[in-house]
């Protein structure tokens, strides 16, 4: 078996620009999430019947389907419902987005639940309303617990993101599958397409061990 290095020595800047889609997408996804999961996962824990029903609803639904189910009902079933057709980079993001929201909803609303009841109760105490104890005092603490299982998240949603590929988006994976049609390395295109995920995972996991550290040596000045 002959392993082509010129083909993985070629085709590797078209990769990495793929990767850099996937990239972006998956910051853009996890960004979105974060903002949909923070407000999800306070609702989850809210006095307001509808709307922790409402929050319930919406976890179960999305982490109960595939999000590759999710990024079809965006991409095909919305333009039925609506009349205009969605531009793929946004149901990408959009589905991604939607579907992260889901699991962050969960990741916020362990990290509020493990602050210590008596946090709320002293900042009630200081004439703070809910809604006041909870921006700032709850939610700083609880920042800083989310922030492992917040970065799990996003390794599993950059390699999630290849589920894109299937509405023709080019992220990594799909630049893959077109080098591989031209070229039929599929040894080589492969793994180089594995290799990339691995040190992009590799780099955040990294990263994210850094932030825990320095908020951990935050903490004890």
């Amino acid at each position: 078996m002959h392993f082509n290095w010129d083909l993985v020595i070629n085709s590797f800047p078209l990769l990495l620009v793929g990767a850099g889609v996937t990239i972006k997408i998956t910051a853009m996804s996890v960004a979105l999430g974060v903002i949909i999961g923070m407000f999800v996962g306070i609702a989850r824990i809210c006095r307001i019947k509808p709307l922790r029903f409402l929050a319930a609803v919406y976890v179960d639904f999305f982490r109960g389907t595939p999000l590759l189910v999710q990024i079809f009902l965006v991409y095909f079933a919305l333009p039925v419902i609506t009349g205009q057709r969605v531009d793929p980079y946004v149901a990408a993001v959009g589905a991604c987005g939607i579907n992260s929201g889901a699991y962050v909803a969960e990741i916020f609303r362990a990290g509020i639940q493990s602050i210590d009841e008596g946090q709320m109760e002293a900042g009630r105490s200081l004439g703070m309303t809910w809604v006041q104890t909870m921006r700032y005092i709850i939610i700083p603490q609880a920042f800083k617990r989310v922030i492992p299982p917040l970065g799990n998240e996003f390794i599993a949603l950059l390699k999630d993101s290849s589920l894109v590929s299937v509405i023709g988006f080019e992220e990594l994976t799909r630049r893959g599958q077109l080098i591989i049609a031209k070229t039929y390395g599929s040894l080589e295109i492969w793994m180089s397409v594995a290799i990339i995920y691995l040190v992009m995972t590799l780099t955040i996991s990294r990263f994210v061990a850094y932030l825990e550290w320095r908020f951990k040596t935050d903490d004890r000045h």
